[in-house]
């Protein structure tokens, strides 16, 4: 089934709310992702990071972040948005030719979402993925929100 992204932001971001009664919502609020960059063929390299998000409805065009540092990917957004059975995928698209892009899959359960985004970093056909891990410590304090 493909939805629209605020759709899916509205409904997948809201604590309760469901999209069909087989898919679990991934409610608001601050979480701990741990993150990995990885890059082919280079094993021991990856590092895993801890950051804590504020996950909120109105973040901005692109639905969980790129945590990675030195992203390309913040004046880009998501196209191509499928939310089926838990699972979330879609591509992120920049600006400009050449640019840098992303195909990004989670899988969401409740309070928890495991993904992987695999990044094509522009015309250096450089290819990397990041892995996350992310479980919901509580409601957001006030703090930035990505």
């Amino acid at each position: 089934m493909r939805i629209s992204p605020a759709l899916l932001l509205m409904t997948a971001m809201v604590p309760g709310a469901t999209i069909q009664a087989d898919e679990a919502p991934l409610p608001g609020g601050l979480y701990e992702i741990t993150s990995r960059l990885e890059l082919p063929h280079v094993e021991r390299w990856a590092i895993d990071k801890k950051t804590q998000v504020c996950l909120a409805p109105a973040r901005g065009p692109i639905p969980l972040p790129v945590l990675s540092d030195n992203s390309p990917f913040l004046n880009c957004a998501a196209t191509a948005l499928v939310f089926e059975s838990g699972r979330l995928e879609y591509d992120i698209a920049c600006p400009g030719r050449g640019d840098a892009r992303a195909h990004a899959a989670y899988d969401i359960t409740e309070g928890r979402f495991t993904g992987r985004i695999d990044m094509v970093l522009g015309a250096k056909n450089m290819t990397m993925t990041e892995v996350q891990q992310a479980v919901r410590m509580g409601d957001c304090a006030t703090t930035v929100q990505r």
